[in-house]
């Protein structure tokens, strides 16, 4: 329980997506109110969007030879543009990076090359990587699921947490797609109707924030928002929020890197349970 004469704080973690970790938490009467980013938090998304942003890049660049045989290594560079992206048309630009042989190593060349790409294109990239994936999960399932497990440690760690606070999910994944997987995970009964904050709350993780903010009845200074993505704890930090990154997910030791030299804590899923009491 929150110490007696703390004052009141929420805990905010981010889509993560998600994809992504995404905390809000409130302390009143031992109560947190909590919100966690899950596409790329509670699972194991990457694999996923990589399956599904292949078929979307096939149907809209029939031509392209990116997808010849060999992929792992296209895989892996794919990965590595990941957490500079946010939603689904940043996928297709990493692939159009990728297909161009485009030097982008930062945030700040990544975002110059998605400047110079037609917003048409961005759309349809959007809207067919929404079709792709619902024929995927039409056509096999188990199969679907399969590319998206569960990070354990997480999933346990919300359940503990379930009786002390209340949960939500701020995402820029769909909707549909996100309680499915709650669904399989086991926990879409920690997640009460209207927390599941998904791609259709804005295309910032500010937006989320802002809805989070006004549903619970706190101050931005009342949330921690936990996020494997460092672009999104660089769009709510302004706010007031306590940012943190997840040292899981989508990011790797250039994320965890710059996270530390903005001083964003970072936390491991054995973190999660005492910080958002911190």
């Amino acid at each position: 329980t929150a110490p007696a004469k703390r004052p009141p704080r929420a805990a905010a973690a981010a889509d993560a997506d998600a994809q992504s970790p995404e905390f809000a938490a409130r302390y009143a009467r031992s109560r947190i109110r909590h919100s966690r980013s899950h596409s790329s938090i509670t699972s194991h998304a990457a694999p996923e969007c990589f399956t599904v942003a292949c078929a979307t890049w096939r149907s809209l660049e029939p031509e392209s030879r990116l997808l010849a045989p060999g992929a792992e290594p296209l895989r892996d560079a794919f990965m590595a543009l990941m957490p500079l992206g946010n939603r689904a048309e940043d996928f297709g630009i990493a692939l159009r990076i990728l297909a161009e042989g485009a030097s982008v190593a930062s945030q700040a060349e990544y975002d110059a090359f998605r400047e110079t790409l037609e917003p048409a294109w961005l759309r349809a990239f959007h809207k067919r990587f929404y079709r792709e994936r619902a024929a995927l999960a039409a056509a096999d399932r188990e199969a679907w699921l399969r590319q998206m497990g569960p990070y354990p440690p997480v999933v346990s760690t919300l359940r503990r947490l379930s009786g002390r606070i209340e949960l939500a999910i701020a995402t820029a994944k769909d909707r549909r797609t996100v309680r499915i997987l709650l669904g399989e995970y086991g926990i879409s009964d920690l997640f009460a109707s209207g927390r599941v904050l998904d791609k259709e709350t804005g295309a910032s993780k500010a937006n989320h924030m802002e809805r989070l903010r006004d549903e619970l009845g706190v101050s931005y200074e009342a949330i921690t928002f936990i996020d494997d993505k460092l672009n999104h704890l660089d769009a709510v930090a302004g706010l007031g929020v306590r940012c943190v990154l997840a040292g899981w997910g989508y990011n790797g030791a250039r994320e965890v890197e710059l996270a530390r030299a903005r001083g964003y804590p970072v936390w491991s899923p054995a973190d999660l349970e005492a910080g958002v009491f911190a």
